[in-house]
């Protein structure tokens, strides 16, 4: 059984998927960029993409009633690997140790140009 998730503290999902599933204590989130919700524009800079899209990741989070401290994988994908440095600043500011597990990839391009995408799997508690 697969319940999707969505929030309008997050960007819409633009393509034919969820901005999350649940399936049972497992929530797989969609890759958020640096998109305002608002406006749907990217913030200025790969910095301020990188806090958006973990901004946006928290929201979707919550809305499946799941923390920041519940994930337990991410993965970040960069669209520039000189990039790296800057982003693992953002993140390390966002998460708590014990850290996820995580992957970073170089891409050759994002969506809408964006310089950053994080996407995540967090283990919550059962529904009551």
């Amino acid at each position: 059984m697969k319940d999707p998730v969505a929030t309008e503290a997050a960007p819409a999902a633009i393509g034919p998927y969820s901005q999350a599933v649940r399936a049972q204590r497992l929530v797989f989130c969609s890759g958020q960029l640096g998109l305002e919700p608002a406006t749907g524009e990217l913030a200025a800079g790969v910095e301020l993409q990188a806090e958006r899209a973990l901004a946006n990741l928290e929201a979707v989070l919550g809305a499946a009633g799941a923390t920041m401290d519940d994930v337990v994988k991410t993965t970040i994908f960069l669209a520039d690997m000189a990039d790296f440095a800057t982003v693992n600043a953002v993140y390390a500011r966002h998460f708590a140790e014990p850290f996820p597990a995580r992957s970073t990839v170089a891409v050759a391009a994002l969506p809408r140009g964006g310089r950053v995408e994080i996407e995540a799997t967090a283990s919550v508690a059962e529904r009551a």
